[in-house]
């Protein structure tokens, strides 16, 4: 069973290869071991992703263990996946149009068994090892901009740092744009800080009840469940933090580039375009 059907895989890994440098070998006796193809290595990390199998587990004779981190590696210090966003965000932007007069904003908790630079203390799972992953998404669900942190950071001073994360890609958001927010959410501070930015707010209040189909919040929880469907970010086994970046700009791109193919199928004809509506 493929982990992402091929209207997905072929049209980022089209769009990741324009990113890489184009490497040149010169070796003096020409008798050097062949390079791993990058369409080996890429399919076998959208295969981790979509699992969250171990690199061991992945690996066999097409390609090692080793090569898989390696090339993660190199591939995390090009930035090409976080470009790789950037530009499927643009994309969807101009063929779909992003909404940003309602976006919503919420955290998710996930494991992390191994710890690292960006665990916690899970308050929820009995102190177990914890990462939360603040996200801003449009009023359609597409993610906007992702921070993670430990699971025992509160999520309002998370607030500022999520929605800069979407104006570093987008440019500012509109004044006109109201964001949605949880209880968690509900203080003085935050108001402050919206205000600031010249946003406006829906906050759900404390003590009152506020279920999440009440308002534009549901889309950002189906996004929790979008991102969770990956595997490798529900239980997160990487411990360096740039590693985990890598994965959940990975799974950013898959969800924006399966959500452009869904809305286009009702408005464009594309080479592969597949015969139902994703």
């Amino acid at each position: 069973m493929p982990a992402l059907e091929p209207y997905l895989i072929e049209p980022i890994f089209e769009q990741f290869c324009t990113l890489l440098p184009e490497r040149k070998t010169n070796h003096p006796l020409g008798c050097h071991k062949p390079r791993i193809p990058d369409r080996v290595v890429f399919e076998k990390l959208v295969q981790i992703l979509v699992f969250g199998c171990a690199y061991e587990r992945i690996a066999d004779d097409s390609c090692s263990e080793s090569t898989l981190r390696r090339r993660r590696d190199e591939w995390i210090e090009l930035g090409v996946m976080e470009r790789l966003r950037e530009i499927s965000l643009d994309a969807y932007d101009r063929l779909i149009g992003l909404e940003l007069s309602e976006v919503a904003v919420d955290c998710c908790i996930t494991k992390a068994p191994c710890g690292g630079e960006k665990a916690g203390r899970n308050p929820v799972d009995r102190g177990k090892g914890g990462i939360k992953r603040s996200v801003v998404v449009d009023a359609k669900g597409i993610p906007l901009g992702t921070i993670m942190a430990p699971a025992n950071r509160h999520d309002s001073p998370l607030l500022v740092p999520t929605l800069k994360a979407a104006s570093e890609v987008l440019g500012a958001l509109p004044e006109e744009t109201s964001v949605h927010l949880d209880r968690g959410y509900d203080s003085l501070l935050s108001r402050e800080r919206l205000e600031e930015m010249g946003l406006g707010w829906e906050i759900s209040g404390k003590g009152k009840p506020a279920p999440y189909w009440a308002t534009m919040r549901w889309v950002v929880e189906r996004r929790s469940s979008w991102h969770n469907a990956h595997k490798k970010l529900l239980w997160c086994t990487e411990r360096v933090g740039k590693v985990i970046d890598f994965w959940v700009a990975f799974s950013s791109v898959v969800i924006i580039v399966r959500r452009l193919a869904r809305e286009g199928w009702v408005r464009y004809r594309w080479e592969g375009r597949p015969l139902r509506r994703p």
